[in-house]
């Protein structure tokens, strides 16, 4: 089965300081544990130049700006739905 949803972390080193080292663990935990894995493609982006905005995802093509880690599961629970 192919992939219907993308996701981006953007691995710049402003938006991994600020919490994308964090947001890439639990991205890929809630799709482990969602049986999510084949159904998403998750890959990291060189920096997307909104460093003082960071840290910045992409989901299915929005952008998600000054993400929580405390925020990422329902941002998910919604945009994977």
């Amino acid at each position: 089965m192919g992939q219907s949803h993308n996701i981006e972390i953007c691995l710049g080193s402003s938006c991994f300081s600020r919490g994308n080292r964090e947001v890439v663990h639990i991205i890929k935990e809630y799709l482990r544990k969602n049986h999510l894995d084949d159904k998403v493609m998750l890959r990291g982006a060189r920096c997307m130049n909104h460093c003082s905005e960071g840290p910045v995802i992409i989901i299915n093509g929005k952008t998600f700006f000054s993400i929580d880690t405390q925020d990422i599961e329902k941002i998910l629970e919604r945009e994977l739905a």
